[in-house]
């Protein structure tokens, strides 16, 4: 795990447990859980920045770079939608799409490391067992 992941783990289960205690107490969403998609997209843009000046700067990816970058477009888009349904639709039920939200960006951050770094990796498997294979 590096950095990046376990920054996205610390804003992702933050948000999607605000989310969840908010659905619980049949809470309508409100600026704590609307604020924790901001702050999963805002991570997001910093993660794109970051990884465009990685990728620029010579770190390859391990994977197919048009997944890695698949990923993080897609995992963008989800935290846009969940404010807008949020916003939409102002009802407990919401926050429970919010978050879903936060768990689904954990995920695909935890992929991204994966094709990023090679599957090998994160598995503690030296980095050498991928020439092996």
């Amino acid at each position: 795990m590096d950095g990046w992941f376990i920054t996205a783990l610390i804003v992702c289960l933050l948000s999607t447990g605000a989310c969840v205690v908010a659905a619980v107490l049949k809470k309508k969403p409100n600026d704590i859980t609307l604020l924790s998609m901001a702050a999963i997209e805002l991570f997001l843009l910093v993660f794109l920045v970051a990884s465009i000046v990685r990728s620029a700067g010579g770190e390859p990816i391990a994977g197919e770079p048009w997944e890695f970058w698949g990923y993080l477009a897609t995992a963008m888009a989800i935290p846009i939608a969940g404010f807008y349904w949020a916003i939409l639709e102002r009802t407990f039920w919401s926050n429970y799409v919010l978050a879903a939200v936060g768990a689904t960006v954990l995920v695909m951050m935890a992929r991204m490391a994966q094709i990023w770094y090679g599957t090998a990796t994160l598995h503690g498997t030296a980095s050498a067992a991928l020439g092996a294979s």
